[in-house]
């Protein structure tokens, strides 16, 4: 069994001072870790019946597109706005230092489709819970939400399990 926490890597003041930067790299770079990692983020959601899997710029591309490869399902990119060439719909939300927001195509989810938010680390569960409302904006089913790593001093779950939606990580940080 690999230990996917051992291959995060902690580095301080970054990239502001009393940041500590949860850099998941390492991980990425070990391909049995990275296996490992997909392989049980695909396995929780599996029985769902997931049919399209999406995840926030960049780095929920990183984790989204093999957990959908892995489940049998496309993946929707959640990006800045400007990125996406076609008709988009969008989400702003709120930071710590300001707003922010995502978007899709129009076209990107049915309201057939069995949708799983990926991303690589759930902090106060803000971005999460943005692209989520993107989902139901569309009609789609929204199944839950999985990641690598939560800040669950940050109290991320509040925010995300508020409308019933399972959160499922692989590494917790108190």
């Amino acid at each position: 069994m690999v230990d996917i926490a051992s291959r995060i890597v902690d580095i301080p003041d970054y990239p502001e001072p009393g940041v500590i930067f949860k850099d998941i790299t390492p991980l990425f770079a070990d391909p049995e870790a990275l296996r490992a990692t997909v392989d049980a983020l695909a396995d929780h959601f599996r029985e769902l019946g997931v049919t399209k899997v999406i995840g926030p710029e960049a780095r929920g591309f990183m984790v989204g597109v093999p957990v959908a490869l892995e489940l049998g399902a496309g993946f929707v990119p959640a990006r800045k706005p400007g990125k996406l060439p076609r008709k988009t719909i969008s989400m702003s939300y709120e930071l710590e230092y300001g707003t922010d927001t995502l978007e899709i195509h129009a076209d990107a989810l049915t309201p057939e489709d069995r949708v799983l938010v990926i991303d690589d680390l759930i902090a106060t569960g803000g971005t999460l819970a943005a692209v989520g409302k993107l989902v139901q904006e569309t009609g789609a089913t929204l199944l839950g939400y999985g990641c690598i790593l939560e800040l669950s001093f940050l109290h991320p779950r509040n925010v995300l399990e508020t409308e019933g939606h399972e959160v499922f990580s692989l590494v917790s940080v108190d």
